[in-house]
């Protein structure tokens, strides 16, 4: 945020960090992590939280938006921005600060969960909202299969079936070890918060949800089924993880109050550092 202020470096200079996040970092850690996971049914957990959170979203949206007679286009957007989390460019740094690196495995199982959800349901949330504009529904979903981190994931769970890649792992390494820096440097370079005062109602209620309700609701679920252990914490603390970032392109290209919803990532981003953490002592407590 300081180089920013300081304008020190391009506006745009943001794009350049994440075309190497997206195109090289992140697909690195695939490759790390991904062929070293011992899939058990404990690992369901991961994969189902995204999908939970963004449903009760959903249904949180709903009700708040027949209260506060908001409209379909500003109701989609928040609903995008309240049910999935920033599980990568934040997500992977803080599992790595909080736990331990080697965790990362289970944040990328998160992370490619949301992404699902994010290339189907979040899709579905923008169509159906009336105020949207007419844009292809298709071609969207298609530029989002093509994202890297979907064939990384794919290439990574399949090819060490049929060829040796152990040799490029140091390669992996050093890649993967940019996305810490480079994301949250990159993060600051985008931060914005004007105009957010008149607003402050409907992010407060919808940072609320996401922050908040969302990972108390994962651990109610612990409890009542008895679920302990690393995995299980690593995955609700990815769920407390703040808007993701990805969402505000949805609301952009189908015209999803995107003011609106930017605003709450901005700032969710500030908040989600700090109330993660609280998450993760709270965790220790009651799941440990």
């Amino acid at each position: 945020m300081l180089f920013r202020r300081a304008r020190v470096l391009p506006a745009d200079a943001h794009k350049g960090i994440n075309a190497w996040l997206l195109y090289l970092a992140m697909p690195a850690i695939s490759f790390k992590y991904l062929p070293h996971i011992q899939w058990s049914w404990s690992l369901l957990f991961p994969v189902a939280a995204p999908l939970i959170i963004l449903l009760c979203g959903w249904i949180y949206m709903r009700v708040y938006a027949a209260k506060a007679n908001l409209t379909p286009a500003t109701t989609a957007g928040l609903t995008l921005v309240t049910g999935m989390g920033n599980t990568s460019f934040l997500g992977f740094p803080m599992v790595a600060a909080f736990f331990a690196e080697k965790y990362i495995a289970i944040a990328v199982l998160c992370d490619q969960a949301t992404f699902i959800l994010l290339a189907t349901l979040g899709i579905a949330i923008a169509i159906n909202a009336p105020q949207s504009k007419n844009t292809s529904a298709w071609i969207f979903i298609k530029k989002i299969l093509l994202f890297p981190a979907f064939w990384s994931c794919t290439l990574a769970l399949t090819l060490p079936h049929y060829i040796n890649i152990s040799p490029l792992y140091p390669f992996f390494d050093k890649l993967a070890g940019t996305v810490a820096p480079l994301a949250l440097f990159s993060i600051g370079l985008q931060l914005h918060f004007t105009g957010y005062k008149s607003e402050l109602k409907r992010i407060s209620l919808t940072l609320l949800y996401k922050l908040i309700l969302a990972p108390a609701l994962l651990i109610l679920i612990a409890v009542a089924f008895k679920l302990r252990g690393t995995i299980v914490q690593v995955t609700i603390f990815e769920m407390a993880m703040p808007p993701l970032l990805s969402a505000s392109i949805i609301a952009g290209e189908y015209e999803l109050d995107t003011e609106l919803t930017n605003l709450v990532i901005g700032i969710g981003l500030l908040l989600g550092i700090v109330t993660a953490a609280c998450w993760w002592f709270a965790l220790q407590y009651i799941l440990p």
